[in-house]
C-alpha cells in the first residue's frame, strides 16, 4: 500500500480519536449514567448510540471494499452531533440536573466529540471520490483508508473473508438506513425534537 501517502499517519489519528472519543468514552459514561441513575444523559447516551452504529456498519462495509463505506462515514460523521443536540426536552434535563462529576464530564464529551465529529467530516469529504470509482477506490490515496479497518479484520475475525463482513456491513446498512427513514418520516413528525413520545 506505498509508503508514500504524506496523510496516512493523520489517517491513523483519526481512527485512534474515533476510538476514544465515539467508543471508549461513551461505553464508560453508560455505565456510569446507569449506575447513577441519570435518566437524561441515559437516554441521550442510548439515542447516540443507535446513531453511532453506523460507524461499525462503515468499518465492516470497508473491510468488503464497498466504496459506499466513505458515504456512510461521512453520515456517521454528521448525524453524531446531531444526535446528541437535537433533543429539547433532554437538553434540559441535562442542564437542570443537579451538577457533579458525571454531568461536567458527560458535557466536556458531548462538546468534544461534537467539534471531533465536525472536523473529521470535513477532513473526510476529501475522499467521497474514493465511493464512486472503482478504480480510485483501490489507489493508494484511498486505500490507506483502508488499513485500519483491515486490522480490526484480522485481530477480531481473522478466520472470516473480507466478503463476508462487508455483506453484514451491507445488511447492517440496509437496516440502519429504513429506521433512520422510519424516524424522519414518521416519528419525527409526531415527536418533534422531544425524544419521550407525546
Amino acid at each position: 500500500m506505498g509508503n508514500d501517502i504524506w496523510f496516512r499517519p493523520f489517517v491513523w489519528i483519526d481512527y485512534r480519536l474515533a476510538l476514544l472519543f465515539t467508543v471508549i468514552i461513551p461505553l464508560i459514561l453508560v455505565i456510569w449514567a446507569f449506575v447513577q441513575k441519570a435518566e437524561a444523559i441515559q437516554r441521550l447516551l442510548i439515542i447516540y448510540w443507535r446513531v453511532a452504529s453506523l460507524l461499525v456498519i462503515t468499518l465492516y462495509l470497508m473491510i468488503g471494499g464497498f466504496g459506499v463505506s466513505f458515504i456512510s462515514g461521512l453520515m456517521a460523521r454528521i448525524l453524531i452531533p446531531i444526535s446528541l443536540w437535537f433533543w429539547v426536552d433532554l437538553n434540559d434535563d441535562v442542564e437542570y440536573q443537579s451538577s457533579g462529576p458525571l454531568k461536567l464530564i458527560f458535557a466536556s464529551w458531548r462538546w468534544a466529540v461534537s467539534v471531533y465529529s465536525v472536523l473529521s467530516a470535513i477532513a473526510y469529504i476529501p475522499f467521497l471520490g474514493c465511493a464512486f470509482s472503482e478504480a480510485a477506490f483501490k489507489t493508494p490515496y484511498c486505500s490507506v483508508c483502508l488499513e485500519a479497518p483491515l486490522l480490526f479484520k484480522d485481530y477480531f475475525h481473522a478466520n472470516s473473508k473480507p466478503g463476508f463482513l462487508g455483506f453484514l456491513g451491507i445488511l447492517g446498512l440496509i437496516v440502519y438506513v429504513l429506521y433512520l427513514s422510519y424516524f424522519v418520516l414518521v416519528k419525527l413528525g409526531k415527536q418533534g425534537r422531544s425524544a419521550m413520545p407525546q
